[in-house]
């Protein structure tokens, strides 16, 4: 195992350039897109959406991965935006997961989830990785329920990049 530190990012709160900055200050070598969908709305983060963002991981040398499955479903994400509707709270400034999300996603992803295979997708170059996805919170999103477990599973340390 070459994995050296497990880092996770979220888009909301950061420009193009501090965005990419932070990567590559971080040192981070394999971008691991956990996004179900590789899109974000406005023009202030468009940098984010697939194409941009691969584009420019590739100029930087980083390599890209999107492991859809390890997203939360759609029937997990509806749950959640209805916890946060009746709230009042919309995604961008949600701080915490619902306890009914987190069940859900440790109940759906992560109870099947293989560490082992999991390192074998990202290869032996993988030695710093991001876990991205929109948040600009960890606690607001599954990369860091993700993030905890591989931390567990692989006693490797978690870093959150935040804006």
């Amino acid at each position: 195992m070459t994995l050296k530190l497990i880092t996770t990012i979220g888009v909301y709160g950061f420009t193009a350039d501090h965005f990419f900055d932070t990567l590559t200050n971080a040192k981070v070598d394999t971008f691991c897109d956990v996004r179900f969908r590789r899109g974000v709305r406005g023009p202030e983060y468009a940098f984010a959406n697939s194409q941009r963002l691969q584009t420019r991981l590739e100029a930087l040398g980083i390599r890209y991965l999107h492991l859809k499955d390890l997203a939360p479903s759609d029937a997990i994400r509806k749950n959640q935006q209805a916890v946060d509707k009746k709230a009042g709270t919309g995604q961008r400034g949600r701080t915490t997961l619902s306890a009914p999300f987190i069940a859900a996603y440790q109940r759906e992803v992560l109870r099947s989830f293989d560490a082992s295979a999991f390192l074998e997708t990202l290869g032996d170059s993988a030695e710093i990785i991001t876990l991205c996805c929109v948040e600009r919170w960890p606690d607001a999103c599954h990369r860091s329920l993700l993030a905890d477990r591989l931390a567990h599973d692989l006693g490797v340390e978690v870093q959150h990049l935040l804006p």
